[in-house]
């Protein structure tokens, strides 16, 4: 849900069900490094409820459009992430089956 304002698209609070800390500061984190973005924070209401709300100020671009983008990029992070993840496991798996058939000889 977005709480914005009529007259100003650039600021919006944004309430996210079902969520808790762990995506409300990655995607904090990811917004305050775009260059469109002014103030980014979140807050939790209160700690028995799943729910976040996210304030995004923009230096004039629509704030939804600007949150959207953010969620994208870190989505994209995430991937990346666990692509190298999962490579490194890969190689890790394969030098310990070396390994292992060396010391068997």
């Amino acid at each position: 849900m977005e709480l914005g304002s009529n007259s100003d698209d650039s600021k919006s609070t944004f309430c996210l069900v079902d969520e808790d800390h762990t995506f409300a500061n990655s995607i904090r984190y990811t917004l305050n490094q775009d260059p469109r973005v002014t103030y980014c924070g979140y807050s939790i209401p209160h700690p028995s409820f799943n729910r976040v709300n996210i304030r995004l100020q923009t230096t004039g671009d629509p704030a939804k459009e600007v949150f959207k983008d953010g969620c994208l990029e870190l989505m994209l992070m995430c991937r990346h992430v666990r692509s190298t993840f999962d490579d490194a496991l890969t190689e890790f798996k394969k030098t310990n089956e070396s390994e292992s058939l060396d010391k068997g000889k």
